[in-house]
C-alpha cells in the first residue's frame, strides 16, 4: 500500500477540488453511475500520472469510489468552486480536440470518456490485470478443448474461472471491468486479440499494424493512429499465424510474406521479420457488409448519372473491361459493382491470390492461388489457374488483379471467345495501364515483338475505367476510356468521360466536375447487338 501521506483519504482530499471543478454536484446526480465512474476513473488516471503518484490498482479503485460518493453527497457540493457551479457537464468531461482534427478521428485519437465505452483508462486497467491472471488461467483450462468451443460457451466457462482467480488475487472488479476482461481474454483465445474491436467497427475500412505498439486505421478516407496495441511482437506474430493457419497457409522466417483472408472475406497482407524491421506488419482491408452498387456510387458522387448508365451498358454488352487505379482507390469495389450487370445464366470463373470478390450470381466458380510448401513444391500460380479455367467452359473470366506474367494468358482468353471478362491493374492513368500490361506480358517470358503485344492488347481490351482516391479521402472514377485499335505502333484510345477538380469547399471536400466528351462510342455495334444502342446514344 502507499504510505502516508498518500493514503486514500489524503488523495481524495487532494483531488476532490479538481473533480468538482469538472463535474458539478447537480450534474453528477443526473449521470448514470456507470458513466460517472468512467469519467472519474479517467480523471484519476490522468492526475496520478501527472503527479507521479505510485498507487496500486486497489487503492485507485477505493479512491474512485470515495470521490464518487463525495461528489454525490452534500459535502461535494459545499466544496465546489463558485465558477464551477454553472459549468455544463459535457464540456469538462469530453476531452478537448484541436480544431483542425476531423471529428471522425476523435474516437481514436483522444476518446471522449462518456462516448467511448472502451476508454483508455478502462483498457489500461483491464490490461494490467489480464497480464497477471492470463498465465494462471491457461494453467486451469484445456487450451485445445477451449479452441473447439463456441464463443458463448467459452465465455460462460471463463467467467467462472476468472471470478475465482480475481478472488484469489484479491483484485475486485466492477461488472463492466470483469466483462471487459473476459472479452479481452476471449479475443486473444479465439479471435484476433486487440484487433477485434477495430474489425467490429463498421466505420473503419482498413487496419494497419506496424509492430506491437502502433496500429493505424482508415476511417472515412483518413488515416488515424489508435491507442490500441499488442503486448509485444510475439503477440502480433501469434495473431498473424492464426490468420494464415485458418486458410492453410504459413508465415515464418522461411516464408515471411503472405496474402490471406479472414473468415468474413477481408483481405490480409502479412510481412514479418527479418523483412519487417520494426516487427510484424499486418494490413487488413476490411470486407464491406454494405453492398456498393453503381447506384450507391452515383449517390456518393463517385460517378455521374451518365457514367453510371454507360458502365451498366458496358457490363451487359460483354465488354472486356480493365479497371485501373492506385492502392486503396476502390478497384475491387468498382469491379464488384460492374459485375452485377452480368446475367444470372452465365458461368463465371474468378481467379485471385486471396479471394475477396463478392459476386452475386448463382453460377460462380472461385479459384485461389496456392503458395509453395516447405520443400518449395506445390505452388499454383495465377497462370496455372488461368490456363485451367479455359477448360472449365467459362462464359466470363474475372482476374482479381493482374500483376505478372498471367497478363498474356488473360489477353489470350479475352481474344478467344471469353468476352465480358474483367480485371484490375495498378496504374495512375489509362495510358499507363496499357504500358503496365505490355510490361507484364514481357514477364511471362513470351518472345513477342512489342508491336505484337500491343496488337494483342488492342484487340482484347474494349474499355479502361480509371478510379482514383483523391486527397480529401473520396474515391471517384476519373476516366472512362475506350481502346479503339492500332495506328502504326501505338494503341489508340478515346476518353468518353473524365473528371476534373474545380477547387475545394470550406469543409475540405473537393469540388469536381464529370465531363461528358460527347464522342460516339466505339462499342456502339456491340450495344446494338444487345438492343442497347439507343439508350447509349441518348446518354452520350
Amino acid at each position: 500500500m502507499v504510505q502516508p501521506p498518500h493514503t486514500m483519504p489524503s488523495l481524495r482530499d487532494k483531488y476532490m477540488p479538481e473533480l468538482v471543478a469538472r463535474i458539478s454536484h447537480t450534474d453528477a446526480q443526473k449521470m448514470k453511475r456507470g458513466d460517472l465512474a468512467l469519467a472519474v476513473r479517467s480523471f484519476v488516471g490522468e492526475w496520478l500520472a501527472r503527479d507521479g503518484e505510485n498507487v496500486d490498482l486497489l487503492l485507485q479503485r477505493d479512491l474512485v469510489t470515495a470521490l464518487i460518493n463525495t461528489i454525490l453527497s452534500r459535502q461535494g457540493a459545499s466544496i465546489m468552486p463558485h465558477e464551477a457551479l454553472h459549468a455544463p457537464v459535457s464540456a469538462p468531461i469530453a476531452t478537448s480536440v484541436p480544431a483542425n482534427v476531423p471529428t471522425e478521428t476523435m474516437a481514436y485519437e483522444r476518446p471522449a470518456v462518456l462516448e467511448t465505452p472502451r476508454s483508455t483508462s478502462l483498457r489500461a486497467t483491464v490490461q494490467v490485470i489480464k497480464d497477471s491472471i492470463q498465465p494462471l488461467l491457461m494453467d486451469r483450462i484445456d487450451a485445445s478443448a477451449a479452441a473447439k468451443m463456441t464463443r458463448d460457451d467459452l465465455s460462460r466457462d471463463l467467467t467462472g474461472v476468472v471470478s475465482e482467480l480475481l478472488t484469489e488475487q484479491k483484485t475486485p472488479l466492477s461488472g463492466s471491468e470483469r466483462q471487459e476482461l473476459v472479452t479481452s481474454l476471449l479475443d486473444d483465445m479465439l479471435g484476433l486479440g486487440p484487433l477485434e474491436p477495430l474489425l467490429a467497427d463498421e466505420t473503419i475500412s482498413e487496419v494497419m499494424v506496424n509492430g506491437a505498439k502502433q496500429i493505424w486505421i482508415e476511417q472515412k478516407g483518413r488515416l488515424t493512429l489508435t491507442d490500441v496495441h499488442f503486448r509485444d511482437n510475439a503477440h502480433v506474430l501469434s495473431v498473424a499465424q492464426r490468420i494464415v493457419n485458418a486458410i492453410g497457409r504459413r508465415v515464418d522466417e522461411s516464408s515471411p510474406l503472405c496474402d490471406a483472408r479472414l473468415a468474413d472475406g477481408s483481405r490480409v497482407n502479412i510481412i514479418i521479420p527479418p523483412l519487417a524491421i520494426d516487427g510484424p506488419a499486418i494490413t487488413i482491408r476490411k470486407f464491406s457488409k454494405k453492398k456498393i452498387t453503381l447506384d450507391v456510387m452515383e449517390k456518393f458522387g463517385s460517378i455521374s448519372p451518365q457514367m453510371k448508365k454507360v458502365l451498366e451498358i458496358a457490363g451487359r454488352c460483354r465488354l472486356n473491361i480493365l479497371i485501373s487505379g492506385g492502392t486503396g482507390s476502390g478497384k475491387t469495389t468498382l469491379l464488384n459493382a460492374i459485375s452485377k450487370m452480368i446475367d444470372n445464366s452465365e458461368r463465371i470463373v474468378t481467379i485471385e491470390d486471396a479471394a475477396e470478390l463478392q459476386l452475386q450470381q448463382p453460377h460462380v466458380v472461385r479459384l485461389e492461388t496456392r503458395p509453395a510448401n516447405l520443400e518449395g513444391h506445390g505452388e499454383i500460380s495465377m497462370r496455372d489457374l488461368l490456363k485451367n479455367s479455359l477448360r472449365m467452359r467459362p462464359d466470363r473470366i474475372i482476374v482479381g488483379e493482374t500483376r505478372g506474367g498471367e497478363a498474356i494468358d488473360m489477353l489470350q482468353a479475352m481474344n478467344t471467345g471469353h468476352d465480358g471478362s474483367f480485371s484490375t491493374v495498378h496504374a495512375n492513368r489509362p495510358r499507363e495501364a496499357l504500358m503496365r500490361l505490355e510490361n507484364m506480358v514481357g514477364l511471362a517470358g513470351v518472345n513477342l515483338a512489342p508491336r505484337a503485344i500491343r496488337m494483342q492488347i488492342a484487340s482484347a481490351l474494349d474499355m479502361i475505367v480509371q478510379v482514383s482516391r483523391m486527397r480529401d479521402g473520396s474515391r471517384r472514377v476519373t476516366y472512362i476510356s475506350e481502346v479503339l485499335g492500332m495506328e502504326g505502333d501505338v494503341v489508340t484510345m478515346q476518353d468518353l468521360f473524365t473528371c476534373e477538380t474545380k477547387g475545394e469547399a470550406p469543409d475540405g471536400k473537393l469540388n469536381v466536375e464529370f465531363i461528358n466528351h460527347g464522342l460516339r462510342p466505339h462499342f456502339l455495334p456491340k450495344a446494338a447487338y444487345f438492343n442497347l444502342d439507343k439508350q447509349l446514344l441518348e446518354i452520350l
